[in-house]
């Protein structure tokens, strides 16, 4: 299945990194036209010398700083897709691909993917408030999250409520509106059984959009347009999904420039029966056993 996906990948972390170059993982999305897919930082090789290295520190920091930059203007008019690349966020979507976890182990896996995600996902993005305190030793200056601006977490049910579980524990100021859609196993269409998104959002608000498989994209495109139906713009939007596959990034970068995804793994295909292939199989029954 041969795909061509327009947006851009980036490999997301606060500071430069030394270790292997990072690779798209799916060999579809590799052969995708030139479209700006880069890492967002340079990986050096494992085995330079101690003076070699210090230059090449030098000059990691300056491309970063360069990256970072270019980024900013990419950012603009692009979907720009985040596989983070850190080794706890490897481990959880192993231990959720193999058919042997048993579902709390499962449920919990996803909990806890969810949160990196969403860590990761939450850099520089949301609003802080500073002040002055007062130590047991003296007055320090300090930043705190606002909490007047409350991220809204809307999870897609039922396999968003796993992913979305320690969004609380991560975030200080959260509101949960909860978002039910099916999908047709004929048709593949989704449909819409419960919606407690309010009429209107707040000005400026920020959205995490929980959903774990995105696949052929119906459902997340279904979600998406109804918070763009109540005034939330694509930049105010971030995708949170566990494994993600072309179909459903070619949907969403053709509809929504300027979107960020975050997910733990892209996959190459999706079956016929609109599963995502390798995937995890269903997200929803393993993780409440139902």
């Amino acid at each position: 299945m041969a795909s061509r996906v327009n947006f851009t990948l980036r490999c997301s972390t606060a500071t430069p990194r030394f270790g292997p170059p990072c690779h798209l993982q799916s060999p579809n999305l590799a052969s995708a036209p030139p479209t700006f897919i880069r890492s967002s930082y340079k990986f050096l090789p494992h085995k330079l010398s101690c003076s070699a290295a210090r230059r090449r520190r030098g000059l990691v920091a300056v491309r970063a700083h360069m990256a970072a930059t270019e980024e900013k203007s990419i950012s603009e008019d692009r979907m720009l897709v985040f596989v983070p690349p850190h080794p706890l966020i490897k481990h959880w979507v192993s231990v959720l691909r193999n058919e042997q976890t048993p579902c709390p182990i499962f449920k919990n896996a996803m909990a806890e993917l969810g949160r990196l995600l969403m860590y990761e996902a939450s850099r520089d993005w949301l609003p802080t408030v500073t002040g002055e305190i007062q130590t047991p030793m003296a007055i320090a200056t300090v930043e705190f999250i606002d909490p007047r601006e409350p991220v809204a977490v809307v999870p897609i049910l039922r396999a968003g409520l796993a992913l979305a579980e320690h969004a609380s524990s991560i975030l200080p100021a959260t509101k949960t509106y909860h978002l039910g859609i099916s999908r047709d196993e004929e048709t593949l269409l989704p449909t819409v059984y419960l919606n407690k998104l309010p009429e209107k959002f707040p000005e400026g608000s920020r959205v995490f959009v929980v959903d774990p498989m995105l696949a052929t994209g119906g459902t997340i495109l279904a979600a998406l347009n109804l918070l763009k139906e109540r005034g939330i713009r694509n930049r105010q939007m971030k995708v949170i999904s566990a494994v993600a596959a072309p179909p459903a990034l070619q949907k969403l970068s053709e509809n929504f420039p300027g979107l960020h995804v975050y997910t733990g793994t892209i996959d190459p295909d999706v079956n016929d029966k609109g599963f995502i292939i390798p995937g995890l199989g269903d997200a929803g029954d393993r993780s409440f056993g139902t």
